[in-house]
């Protein structure tokens, strides 16, 4: 009876065993894939922080040449010479280029910290950052150093402007007055250029005062006392014809022969200017009878 129990017993043990060693080697492979894994996720770490750095380390580079572009341009020209617009464009660049500079120092530091707490931060690696960070010193530098030109050139700018501003008050004065000169030689020349005529009837010129009759007189022209409203104003230089509206028509005031003539046109007559400065040599004022 002991026998058949010690043999079952057995039986029991050996049954068990491969059960046991599934186990164990269910519990070597999870923890192999909890190694593989821990290790994975800090390669892709590594590898992150390293494409990190040099995707930072190819914008700093870029920088670098913008920065040294922007350097040549502002030291190749006269900047005060240069217009508004494109100055305004050169301070709007250092601006964009200024915030650039702030912010990949700021990634910089991000992203030393993060080395700093890993096993990722080797010694080429603090070499690299080391050398990004002198890097972005320099062009802070360089920056601030076209900045000072910049606002240099404004202020010499400003001086310019108000040269340019007196230039400007003087020119304009002397405009005004060439414009005041130019507007009285006109005033004189239109003054110069009146002229003055009156047609109508011996008894509408003798009530005006412009003519004087009496019995057994000569009709003659009164001097300086006539009524000036009645005659028409008119300009030298652009008055070439006298409607006469009349059949019957004497020139009574003082005009050269030949610098004019009457001339009919349907029963009516007109007087036609032919020499105006020779017609205007004696008087400004032509008086016309008609009947």
């Amino acid at each position: 009876m002991k026998t058949i129990k010690l043999f079952a017993l057995c039986w029991v043990v050996l049954a068990m065993m491969p059960a046991c060693q599934r186990m164990s080697q269910a519990d070597e492979q999870t923890a192999e894939d909890s190694i593989a894994t821990e290790l994975n996720d800090s390669l892709a770490t590594a590898l992150a922080e390293k494409d990190s750095l040099m995707a930072l380390m190819t914008e700093i580079s870029d920088g670098m040449m913008q920065i040294k572009q922007m350097q040549d341009v502002v030291n190749s020209v006269n900047i005060s010479g240069e217009t508004p617009d494109r100055k305004a464009q050169l301070r709007n660049d250092i601006v964009v280029i200024k915030k650039s500079i702030e912010e990949r120092n700021k990634r910089l530091a991000e992203l030393e910290k993060r080395l700093t707490q890993s096993t990722n931060y080797t010694s080429e690696m603090k070499k690299t950052i080391a050398s990004l960070k002198k890097q972005l010193e320099e062009q802070k530098s360089t920056i601030d150093d076209l900045t000072s030109q910049l606002a240099k050139a404004h202020v010499e700018i400003e001086n310019l402007n108000k040269s340019v501003d007196s230039l400007t008050n003087v020119n304009t004065a002397v405009v005004k007055e060439k414009v005041k000169a130019q507007e009285e030689s006109v005033r004189l020349a239109n003054e110069l250029n009146t002229c003055f005529y009156a047609v109508g009837s011996k008894k509408e010129l003798k009530a005006n005062k412009i003519i004087e009759t009496g019995f057994l007189r000569k009709t003659k022209i009164m001097e300086g006392d006539f009524e000036r409203s009645y005659f028409t104003k008119a300009d030298k230089r652009t008055l070439s014809v006298v409607p006469l509206h009349s059949k019957k028509a004497q020139v009574m005031s003082k005009h050269p022969a030949g610098s004019y003539e009457i001339v009919e046109e349907g029963n009516v007559k007109s007087l036609h200017i032919i020499n105006p400065s020779k017609f205007w040599e004696y008087s400004n004022y032509l008086i016309v009878k008609i009947d």
